[in-house]
C-alpha cells in the first residue's frame, strides 16, 4: 500500500527511501484547498445566480437595484462563470436617464455581446439617441459601445453618427478624438464603412487646434491612405506643414511634450505617412519636409537626460531617417545618416541596434550603390549571433538586401555556417532568402546546384516545397545544369540523406538519369537500387513521385525491367488508395505488348513556363501581415524599382526567370504540366499533385479609382465667369461669392509662367483649415511648382496668397483645376479652373507683309494648318471689330496691319515658347460682322499647335459680347 501511493504520486519520495518530501506535501494540501475553494465559490455563485434571476423575474426593480444586479452578473461573468441571463436588462439599462445607470449597461453590453448577437439590434436605436445627445458623456459612452462590440450592421447604420461628432463644430475635444479612433476602429473591420465623400473633411482636421483631435485623426488618414492614397492626398501637405510647426516652431500644447520631445507620436505618425506618397515636385513643399528633418537631426544629436527622452527621440529619428531613405533626393541628410547608422548598429542598446538595422535594410533598398553599407559588413555579418533573436532577423534582412554580385558567395557562405546553428524559428526564412541569392547571382552552374543541395540537406524539415520545387524547375530549364545536377543528387540519395532530397532526386533521375547512365557509379540499377532503398522510410507524397520516376526508369532502362515490374507489383497491394492506384497503372502501362504507349506517356518533360517565383511570394508573405503596408521591398534597389516585385508587398506573386534560363525547346508542345515526374495528365491523372507548387497563378484585386474633387470633372458652378476673363488679362478676380473672392496676377516670361492666387474672406467669421490642391491633367507637358501655400486660417476680413510656377516642357492641351476647401461651420468647397492657356506662353511678333507671305508659303497647308468656321454660340450676344481686334489681342497675337488685302480681316504673328524650344504661329482671322460668322486659320511650325490655339480662340470668340 504504501509502495503504491509512493508509485502513485500522491507524494513524492525522497531519494533516501519512502519519507515525503515537504514540496509534494505542500502542493498536496494546495490542491486539495483549491478543490475545496472552487467548490465552495460555485455553490456561493449558482445561489446568487438563482436570486438574482428571481429578481429579475419579479420584476418590479427600480433603476438602482438593476443596475446592482447587472453589476453582480458582471463581476460573475468576469470571474469566469457562464452568465446566460439577464442580458436584456443590462441591455434595457442603455435607456436609463442617470449616468451612473447607463454607464453599467454599456459595460455589460461591451461584455456579454458579440457582433453577431442576437440582441444587439435592440441597442442600435438607443446608441444612435446618445450620439445624437447634447451631453458629451453619453456621446462618449456610446462611442466606446460601438468600437468595442460594433459588427458590420452597427457600423453601417451608426457611421454617419459617428462621422457627424467627428467633423461637429459643437463637438468637444475629447468627442472628436473618441470619434475617430471609432471610425478608425469600423474601418480595419469593414472598410467600405468609411464613404468617399468625407475625405475633404477628415483631412482638415489635421489642422485642429487641438493636439489630441489631430493626433487621433492623423492615426485614422494614416490607416486610410494606405488604400486610398489619390483620395486622400491632400493629407501630404498637411502633414508637411503641421510636422514642420511642431518641430520648427515648437508649436505644440504643454501637455503634449514627452521628457523635452514635443509630440513624439504624431511626429511619428506624420514622418510615416509622408513615406505613403512619392517625393514632392513643389520646391515650397520639400523646403518644409527638409527644415523639419534637418532640425529633428540636429536634435538627435544633444544628449538626452534619461531612458525617457532617449527612445522618445529615437523614435522620431529613425522615422524621419526612414523618410530621408524614401525621398531620395537629400544628398546632404543621405550623407548624415549613412554615418550615423554605422554607429547605431554597433550600439550596445538592443533596441538602438535593432533600429538602426532596419534602417539600413530601407538605405541599402534605395541606395543607388552599397558601397557605405559593406563597410560595416563584419558588424552585419556578427548580429546574426546576436543575444536578441529580433536583431538576428534584422540583421538577416540586411544581408539578403545588400547581397549583390560582388559579395554575394561570401554572404552566402556565411548565411550557411549559421543556419546550422541558427533558432528553427528563423531557419525557414534564411533557407528561403539563401535559395533566392543564389539563383538571383549564380554566374557558375555548379555553385548554384552545389548550394541548393547543401542547403536542401543543412535545413532539413526546414525547406518549404517552395525551394525544392524551384531547384527542379530551374535545373529542366537549363540543360547545362542537368547532367550535373543528376550526378550529385545521386551521391547525397546513397548516403542517408532528407527525404527532400529524395523527392528532388526521384525527379531528376526520372527525367535526366541517362544523361549520366554511362558514367561510373551511376549505371542504371545503382540508380534504382539507390532511390528503392529509400522507399521504406519516406512519406506516401515522396513514394508516388519515385513510383513515377519507376515508369520513367522501364521506357529509359529496359535492362532493369524486372526489377522496376516487381515494385510496381509490390505496391498494387499497398493500404495507401493513391500509392496502389499508380502502381496498377503503372504495372498495366509497362506490361503493354508494344512500347508505342509507354514512350508517348514517359516522354521528356517540356521546359516549365516562365512563372512567378514561388519563392519570392513566400518570402514576402511573411511582410503582409503587418499592421501598415510596406512602402519598400526587403531586397536591394532592383527589387523596389521593379513594380512587379514591389507589389509582392500586398500581393504575392512575381515573375522571374533563372539568370541563365534556357529558352523553350523547339520540340515542346506545351507547358509542362502540374502533375508528377513527367507523366502526362490524361494518362496519370492521380499524379497531379507531386508538383502543385510550381503553378503560380496571380489574381490581381481590382481597386476601385476614388474620384478627383480638383479634377475639370467637378467644376464649380459659375467657374468659367472669371476663367473667361483672365483668359485675357493678366490679372482680376476669378471668383467671387458671398464668403469669399478669389483673386489672380499672372506674369510670363518665356517658357516660364508665374501665378499668385489672392485668397479674401468677406465674411465676418474665420475660415478654419485652408486648403488648395492643384490637378494637373498635362503633367508630361506642363510642370508646376507650388512656392508658397496660404495660411490654414484667415481671419474675418483678411487675406492670404499662393504662388505656383508653372513651367511649359512642350505644347500642352488641358488647362491645370485648383479645388479651394475651407471649415465655416461646415466644409465648403470650390473648384475653379485656372487660366494657364498655352497661348500664356506666346509673345507676339511684327513682321513685314513679305517676310507673313513667305513664311505663310513655308509652313504650307494641312498639318500644320488648322482652319474652322462658327458663329456666336450665345443668343442676345453681338460682335464688333474693336471687340475681335481686342480679343485677338488678348491671345497675344501681333496683330499685323495693311497685310491682307481685305481691310476687314485680320492677320497675326507669335512665337509660342516651351522648353522643348519656340515655335512661330500665323494666323488670319475672317470675320463677317452681317452674318455674325467667323473663319480662322491658324498655321504653326509645329502640327500639334494650331489645333490648340483654334479650339481656345474660337470658344472665346463665339461667345460674342454683351449687347
Amino acid at each position: 500500500m504504501a509502495s503504491g501511493a509512493g508509485a502513485g504520486g500522491l507524494f513524492s519520495r525522497s531519494s533516501s527511501g519512502n519519507v515525503p518530501t515537504m514540496r509534494g506535501l505542500v502542493s498536496f494540501i494546495a490542491d486539495l484547498r483549491n478543490a475545496r475553494a472552487r467548490e465552495l465559490e460555485e455553490k456561493r455563485i449558482n445561489k446568487e445566480l438563482a436570486n438574482i434571476r428571481q429578481k429579475f423575474r419579479d420584476g418590479n426593480l427600480n433603476g438602482y437595484s438593476k443596475k446592482k444586479y447587472v453589476c453582480k452578473l458582471l463581476y460573475i461573468y468576469i470571474l469566469g462563470w457562464n452568465v446566460d441571463f439577464g442580458h436584456l436588462e443590462a441591455v434595457n439599462l442603455i435607456s436609463a436617464t442617470k449616468y451612473s445607470e447607463k454607464q453599467i449597461g454599456y459595460l455589460a453590453v461591451t461584455l456579454f455581446l458579440h457582433e453577431e448577437h442576437e440582441l444587439l439590434h435592440l441597442v442600435v436605436n438607443s446608441i444612435r439617441k446618445d450620439l445624437l445627445d447634447h451631453n458629451e458623456l453619453n456621446n462618449c459612452l456610446a462611442l466606446h459601445a460601438i468600437a468595442n462590440v460594433g459588427g458590420k450592421e452597427m457600423g453601417e447604420a451608426l457611421s454617419q453618427d459617428v462621422h457627424r461628432l467627428l467633423i461637429s463644430p459643437a463637438s468637444k475635444a475629447f468627442v472628436k478624438k473618441k470619434a475617430a479612433l471609432t471610425l478608425l476602429r469600423l474601418y480595419r473591420k469593414f472598410p467600405g464603412i468609411v464613404q468617399q465623400e468625407w475625405a475633404e473633411r477628415i483631412i482638415s482636421l489635421m489642422d485642429d487646434s487641438d493636439m489630441g483631435v489631430a493626433l487621433s485623426v492623423t492615426s485614422l488618414v494614416m490607416a486610410l491612405v494606405q488604400e486610398n492614397p489619390e483620395q486622400y492626398k491632400g493629407s501630404y501637405v498637411k502633414a508637411a506643414r503641421r510636422l514642420k510647426k511642431i518641430v520648427v516652431d515648437n508649436d505644440c500644447a504643454e501637455g503634449y511634450f514627452y521628457y523635452k520631445v514635443p509630440c513624439p507620436w504624431i511626429q511619428v505618425k506624420l514622418l510615416k505617412l509622408l513615406q505613403y506618397y512619392p517625393p514632392p515636385e513643389d520646391t515650397h513643399i520639400r523646403n518644409l519636409i527638409r527644415e523639419s528633418l534637418q532640425r529633428i537631426m540636429d536634435s538627435a544629436m544633444e544628449m538626452p537626460k534619461n531612458v525617457q527622452q532617449n527612445n522618445a527621440q529615437n523614435a522620431v529619428l529613425f522615422e524621419a531617417i526612414n523618410l530621408v531613405i524614401h525621398l531620395d533626393t537629400e544628398q546632404d541628410l543621405m550623407v548624415q545618416i549613412s554615418t550615423r547608422l554605422g554607429k547605431f548598429i554597433a550600439s550596445r542598446e538592443t533596441n538602438v541596434r535593432y533600429l538602426g538595422l532596419e534602417a539600413m535594410t530601407h538605405l541599402a533598398a534605395r541606395s543607388e550603390t552599397l558601397d557605405p553599407i559593406k563597410k560595416h559588413q563584419s558588424i552585419i555579418i556578427g548580429s546574426l549571433r546576436d543575444r536578441d533573436i529580433s536583431v538576428r532577423r534584422q540583421g538577416l534582412d540586411l544581408l539578403y538586401s545588400m547581397c549583390d554580385p560582388t559579395n554575394s558567395q561570401a554572404i552566402v557562405s556565411e548565411l550557411l555556417k549559421y543556419l546550422q546553428t541558427a533558432d528553427y524559428a528563423i531557419r525557414e526564412e534564411m533557407v528561403l532568402k539563401i535559395a533566392i541569392l543564389t539563383e538571383k547571382y549564380a554566374t557558375d552552374i555548379q555553385w548554384y546546384v552545389d548550394i541548393s543541395l547543401r542547403l536542401i540537406a543543412m535545413a532539413g524539415d526546414h525547406v518549404s516545397d517552395e525551394v525544392w520545387q524551384r531547384v527542379i524547375q530551374i535545373v529542366t530549364n537549363n540543360e547545362e545544369l542537368q547532367v550535373y545536377a543528376a550526378q550529385n543528387i545521386l551521391q547525397y540519395i546513397k548516403s542517408d540523406c532528407h527525404e527532400t532530397l529524395v523527392k528532388i532526386g526521384g525527379y531528376l533521375l526520372g527525367e535526366f538519369g541517362h544523361l549520366i547512365a554511362d558514367t561510373k557509379g551511376c549505371s542504371p540499377i545503382e540508380q534504382f537500387m539507390a532511390l528503392h532503398g529509400k522507399m521504406r522510410s519516406c512519406s506516401g507524397s515522396t513514394r508516388a513521385i519515385l513510383l513515377s520516376s519507376f515508369i520513367k526508369f522501364v521506357n529509359l532502362f529496359p535492362e532493369i525491367k524486372p526489377q522496376l515490374l516487381q515494385a510496381f507489383r509490390a505496391f498494387s497491394h499497398s493500404l495507401d488508395s493513391e500509392l496502389q492506384q499508380r502502381a496498377c497503372e503503372y504495372l498495366a502501362l509497362a506490361s503493354l505488348p508494344t512500347d508505342d504507349l509507354l514512350r508517348t506517356v514517359c516522354d521528356e518533360m517540356p521546359p516549365f513556363p516562365e512563372r512567378a517565383s514561388a519563392l519570392l511570394s513566400r518570402l514576402h508573405q511573411k511582410h503582409s501581415t503587418t499592421s501598415d503596408k510596406r512602402t519598400w521591398v526587403v531586397g536591394g534597389r532592383d527589387a523596389n524599382a521593379d513594380p512587379k516585385e514591389f507589389n509582392l508587398v500586398q500581393n504575392t506573386g512575381l515573375k522571374r526567370s533563372f539568370t541563365n534560363a534556357a529558352p523553350l525547346r523547339k520540340d515542346s508542345k506545351s507547358a509542362a504540366p502540374n502533375g508528377s515526374n513527367g507523366t502526362n495528365g490524361t494518362t496519370l491523372s492521380r499524379t497531379t499533385s507531386d508538383l502543385a507548387g510550381l503553378d503560380m497563378n496571380i489574381d490581381t484585386n481590382k481597386v476601385l479609382k476614388a474620384p478627383n474633387l480638383a479634377s475639370a470633372a467637378h467644376l464649380s458652378p459659375d467657374w468659367e465667369i472669371g476663367y473667361n476673363r483672365l483668359l485675357l488679362r493678366p490679372e482680376g478676380v476669378l471668383y467671387e461669392d458671398a464668403q469669399i473672392q478669389i483673386g489672380l496676377r499672372t506674369e510670363y516670361r518665356g517658357e516660364l509662367g508665374c501665378v499668385i492666387l489672392y485668397f479674401t474672406n468677406k465674411s465676418s467669421f474665420p475660415m478654419g483649415s485652408f486648403t488648395t490642391t492643384l490637378d494637373n491633367p498635362s503633367v508630361e507637358t506642363l510642370k508646376t511648382d507650388i512656392k508658397g501655400l496660404p495660411d490654414t486660417v484667415i481671419p474675418p476680413e483678411g487675406q492670404t496668397q499662393q504662388m505656383i510656377m508653372f513651367e511649359s516642357k512642350n505644347v500642352f492641351t488641358e488647362a491645370p483645376t485648383i479645388r479651394i476647401s475651407y471649415l465655416a461651420g461646415a466644409l465648403q468647397a470650390l473648384t475653379l479652373k485656372l487660366p494657364v492657356v498655352l497661348h500664356k506662353y506666346m509673345d507676339a511678333a511684327e513682321l513685314s507683309g513679305d517676310d507673313f507671305f513667305k513664311r505663310w508659303k513655308q509652313i504650307g497647308g494641312a498639318p500644320r494648318e488648322a482652319q474652322g468656321v462658327f458663329g456666336l454660340a450665345v443668343k442676345g450676344r453681338t460682335t464688333s471689330m474693336e471687340w475681335t481686334r481686342k480679343v485677338v489681342a488678348g491671345f497675344k497675337w501681333g496683330i499685323l496691319d495693311g497685310v491682307d488685302p481685305n481691310s476687314r480681316n485680320i492677320v497675326g504673328a507669335t512665337v509660342l515658347h516651351t522648353k522643348e524650344g519656340k515655335f512661330g504661329c500665323l494666323l488670319r482671322l475672317e470675320p463677317n460682322f452681317e452674318t455674325m460668322m467667323y473663319r480662322i486659320t491658324v498655321r504653326a511650325t509645329d502640327e500639334s499647335v494650331p489645333p490648340i490655339l483654334m479650339k481656345i480662340m474660337e470658344e472665346r470668340l463665339a461667345q460674342g459680347m454683351e449687347g
